[in-house]
């Protein structure tokens, strides 16, 4: 049924703008926001205060679902069934998330495939997309609640390095919630939304949250905020400073790391206990707390500044992140003009500093850092809605897409850092005579080879012309939407032949491995370029052996003994050449058949074309 309403001044009919919340999933805390009266307002609890919905969700006995603090409450007495951080499960398998099992006081079932992870609930089985539509839905109850109406429209945030399939799942875990999710957000873009809308020039985004961070620097300029690069790790966050304490004070307390998982209660105590030494280390010089007899009433101490030493080499990491950012956008720290500082972790005053140190310059953290990503999240909706027309939003995508050609080399169609929405397309064709079949391999990544990237799908077109070998002309689409996720198209172009597919990624590679992907670009690129090199050549020389074979069986009337001797002799070469891994001895063996081949290539056409001519008239 239609709706519309009637402007009472001049008697036109207007339809009411809907009412699109901004919502920031967090790994540790969840955040629902709205634009009111121009201004975005984050939705607080039933207590009046709070924002924050804490991301854990709890079974009970009887069958109820707790979401938020309530659930929270449950981590220590009841952890088997109490989930947390599920943001970091979100597209992974167990593969990626084993080392890190002991950390999670819940069952992660190891089924030997790559599909994605499991949580085990009494005889339940949870996915990530599951847990995560239940926290989904406890905000969109909050702000219904608040609001008094229904809410089915919502704009989502995630880390700017979530991959492809990440961001679908996150898609469809507000499905699952009954929310229509109009837009997918990177969190350091809709952080550079809520700052002060008077900043304009390179604005610098240092996103820590719970599980993930992400730097990216923003070109703000009348409106337009535009992403001109983005960097960062899938697993790290405030959550790794917890682990780092934890093995601290099991060190302390001479207990190993086993006892985790052992004894999954005081597992979840001890983290508990870390989470609460991080945050009062961010006001105190030291932290102490004293165990009960069943620890033989041990103590542990810790301060600030040894804290601060045990987390130094997470926060470098993050430190060479924004060098690797600055690089790919071709700034200095000189020629930023603001750093805003997002998520809990960046409370911790050795994070701030680091920061501050590495840019020169003072950070701006006058908005709530749990709060600017949903504030920002709401603002975007807001512009969805259609009630701002003076910000454009240009977001980027973070890693090379491409496919597999011919010996395992990845050919980027679209490359990092492209705007999105975008869509690129490149021709291709056949390598074997009469192929009827192409499959087509998508891959996620910066390296030259597709086996060191992230293989996210794979489709075949079929029923191709069968004609001789580089005939058919295979045109390739790639199209990126707002959200970053990708949809394939392949047409043969003679044939019309075409089929298109959305990408649903495997997760043979694990997420660590997905985080250092640029690093690893930048390390290995002088021995990527000697590999692509080697197989361009091998390439290269195969066509060549290919076209040479048929031109000795088509043209031997033509050809003297000797001059077929010598041509056979050429190619053999050549197939030497290639089934060893010197390229240079393979392009002179390819210069020396074509050196002697092309008189006779020359000649064999001349006699061609007046065998074809002759008793014809021109």
């Amino acid at each position: 049924m239609a709706t519309f309403s009637i402007n009472l001044k001049d008697g036109s009919v207007e339809t009411p703008k809907p009412l699109i919340v901004g919502i920031d999933l967090g790994t540790t805390n969840s955040l629902v926001a709205f634009i009111k009266d121009g201004q975005p307002y984050c939705v607080k609890g039933a207590d009046g205060r709070s924002t924050l919905v804490p991301s854990v969700i709890h079974f009970a006995e009887n069958g109820d679902i707790l979401v938020g603090d309530a659930a929270k409450e449950k981590l220590i007495t009841d952890p088997a069934n109490t989930i947390f951080s599920v943001k970091r499960l979100m597209g992974k398998s167990f593969r990626d998330v084993q080392s890190n099992r002991d950390f999670f006081g819940y069952q992660i079932i190891d089924d030997d495939t790559d599909s994605l992870v499991k949580i085990r609930v009494k005889d339940r089985f949870y996915s990530p997309v599951d847990l995560s539509a239940l926290i989904l839905k406890e905000l969109k109850a909050r702000i219904e609640t608040e609001l008094g109406q229904p809410i089915e429209k919502a704009v989502i945030t995630v880390p700017a390095y979530f991959n492809d399939n990440q961001r679908q799942a996150t898609r469809d875990a507000g499905k699952l919630a009954g929310l229509d999710v109009l837009r997918i957000v990177n969190e350091p873009t809709a952080a550079a939304l809520a700052a002060p809308p008077s900043v304009e020039g390179a604005v610098a985004v240092y996103d820590l949250g719970g599980g993930t961070f992400d730097i990216s620097i923003l070109q703000i300029q009348d409106g337009i905020y535009e992403v001109i690069a983005t960097n960062g790790d899938t697993f790290l966050g405030g959550d790794d400073f917890d682990r780092v304490l934890v093995e601290f004070f099991l060190e302390q307390l001479g207990l190993s790391r086993e006892v985790l998982t052992e004894d999954p209660n005081f597992g979840q105590t001890i983290r508990l206990l870390a989470e609460r030494a991080k945050k009062e280390l961010s006001q105190a010089d030291f932290f102490e707390f004293q165990f009960s007899e069943s620890l033989q009433n041990k103590k542990i101490h810790l301060t600030r500044s040894v804290f601060e030493s045990l987390i130094e080499p997470l926060i470098t990491r993050t430190l060479d992140c924004c060098r690797n950012v600055l690089r790919d956008a071709k700034l200095s720290t000189e020629q930023i003009a603001q750093i805003v500082l997002v998520g809990g972790s960046t409370r911790v005053p050795i994070v701030k500093k680091c920061v501050s140190e590495f840019f020169g310059k003072p950070v701006f953290d006058d908005l709530n850092p749990d709060e600017i990503v949903a504030l920002g999240a709401a603002l975007q909706a807001d512009v969805l809605a259609g009630n701002q027309q003076d910000i454009l939003l240009l977001d980027i995508t973070p890693l090379s897409l491409g496919i597999e050609t011919v010996g395992g080399l990845m050919d980027a169609i679209i490359p990092r850092n492209s705007k999105i929405p975008t869509k690129a397309a490149r021709q291709y064709t056949t390598s074997v005579d009469g192929q009827k079949n192409l499959k087509i391999s998508v891959f996620q990544g910066e390296r030259d080879l597709v086996e060191h990237n992230r293989k996210l799908g794979e489709f075949i077109l079929s029923n191709i012309p069968a004609l001789p070998a580089g005939l058919p002309k295979i045109d390739i689409q790639f199209i990126l939407n707002a959200d970053g996720i990708l949809t394939v198209r392949a047409r043969e172009l003679r044939s019309n032949l075409e089929t298109q597919v959305e990408i649903r990624p495997t997760y043979g590679i694990s997420e660590e491995e997905m985080a250092l992907m640029l690093i690893d670009s930048i390390q290995n690129a002088e021995s990527d370029i000697a590999a692509r090199g080697l197989l361009e050549a091998r390439n290269e020389a195969n066509n060549i052996l290919l076209s040479g074979d048929k031109f000795l069986v088509q043209n031997s009337a033509i050809l003297s003994e000797a001059e077929q001797t010598e041509t056979r002799a050429l190619l053999g070469t050549l197939r030497q050449a290639v089934a060893g891994s010197d390229k240079d001895r393979i392009l002179v063996a390819m210069e020396s058949l074509n050196a002697y081949t092309a008189p006779l290539a020359h000649r064999a056409l001349d006699v061609n074309i007046r065998a074809a001519m002759q008793g014809k008239k021109i």
